[in-house]
């Protein structure tokens, strides 16, 4: 099988139902999910030795979610409603319990903190800001075209998993999250919540 087909050389490309200009904004979107699911693969690279062994684990399942994400959001316009979507609410639901007891283990904060910390930390910051870029170009799709609700919300959640997961991956091998220097206190304290 060859990986070139010639068919996008005049600068078309192929959805599920139809042919769109490459710079369509439905290509922009699963493109921006695209580009997050090679950083998520760097991050697991970088999720080292047997404590992180479930951050791993949740990762590659994140992987495979953000493929049915890029599928949901690669249907032509026409196409909407025609099919049965892959992300569904129970996916959604898990993001939130990973998240729970993440922050369950971490410590608590009150101030904005750097990005950063050990290289699994930092390549999960990486992902959150590339989380953000993609929902942001869901966002502008929505506003002219339809895209699936549980992806919306299911990307939204990605990039505050991704938050959680990167101070966890730094409290697992011992390393302080640092605050921002000038940042007032905008978290509330973890017993508030209580």
């Amino acid at each position: 099988m060859k990986l070139y087909t010639r068919t996008g050389d005049e600068g078309t490309t192929s959805l599920i139902g139809g042919r769109v200009p490459k710079d369509h904004l439905r290509v922009a979107a699963y493109g921006e999910l695209d580009e997050l699911n090679s950083f998520v693969g760097w991050a697991i690279t970088c999720c080292h030795g047997d404590e992180m062994k479930a951050l791993r684990e949740q990762l590659s399942v994140i992987q495979h979610e953000l493929f049915d994400c890029g599928a949901d959001t690669a249907y032509a316009e026409q196409k909407q409603g025609k099919f049965i979507y892959k992300i569904r609410p129970e996916q959604v639901e898990q993001l939130e319990k990973w998240m729970d007891e993440h922050e369950t283990a971490n410590e608590p904060i009150t101030k904005f903190i750097l990005p950063g910390g050990s290289e699994a930390a930092a390549a999960l910051h990486i992902c959150r800001t590339v989380c953000r870029r993609a929902e942001r170009q869901l966002v502008t799709l929505s506003h002219q075209e339809t895209v699936h609700v549980e992806v919306m919300k299911y990307v939204n959640r990605l990039s505050d998993y991704f938050f959680a997961v990167a101070r966890r991956a730094n409290g697992l091998v011992g390393v302080q999250d640092q605050e921002y220097v000038r940042s007032a206190d905008v978290f509330r304290k973890k017993e508030q919540h209580d």
